[in-house]
């Protein structure tokens, strides 16, 4: 009888085990002087400004990078000098769709629109574009933050979207102004 509780008790654990081991682990930051929270991986480390440079090679590159160990997997924050408000987000929308189709024409679209997020309006596109030796699986979501657009963006190869997809959801929808 002790044995077939014993091998009841596994047959019960075993598959909670397996659920935690793939999870990825957010913490939530508090971020740009504390006006944003935002959960992030908790493994990922701010990029360095060496490797900012190396793969943002423009004077405009975000404001805000984290990013794993080899960078190749990234959450960024960029309050650019754009104006914005929440009157103006839907228009963002159809302004970022337009101009991704036209950069990137064969593109595939996962989605775009418009959601509330933790009481404000943030718009977003999900889309797999190409880079020079693999695609790339890109997450932009964007609000308004002291009358300025604030574009976030969460970024990985297409061979992690299985394991990234619901994850960049997930820091998506925890995005809070205060």
């Amino acid at each position: 009888m002790k044995k077939i509780k014993l091998l009841f008790i596994g047959i019960l654990i075993i598959p909670l085990v397996s659920m935690t081991v793939g999870k990825i682990e957010l913490e939530i930051k508090s971020l740009l002087n504390d006006k944003v929270e935002l959960k992030i991986p908790s493994e990922f480390e701010i990029m360095s400004e060496e490797l900012t440079k190396l793969k943002y090679p423009s004077e405009r590159r975000p404001t805000l990078i984290y990013s794993n160990e080899s960078g190749g997997i990234n959450v960024s924050l960029n309050l650019t000098e754009n104006k914005a408000s929440q009157k103006m987000i839907e228009p963002y929308v159809e302004n970022f769709v337009n101009t991704f189709k036209n950069l990137y024409p064969s593109a595939e679209w996962k989605g775009s629109g418009m959601k509330k997020i933790n009481g404000r309006k943030v718009g977003y596109l999900k889309l797999i574009t190409p880079a020079i030796d693999t695609e790339i699986y890109n997450v932009m979501f964007f609000t308004d933050l002291d009358d300025k657009l604030l574009l976030c963006t969460f970024n990985c190869t297409e061979k992690s979207i299985s394991e990234w997809e619901k994850t960049a959801d997930e820091i998506m929808n925890s995005l809070k102004i205060k």
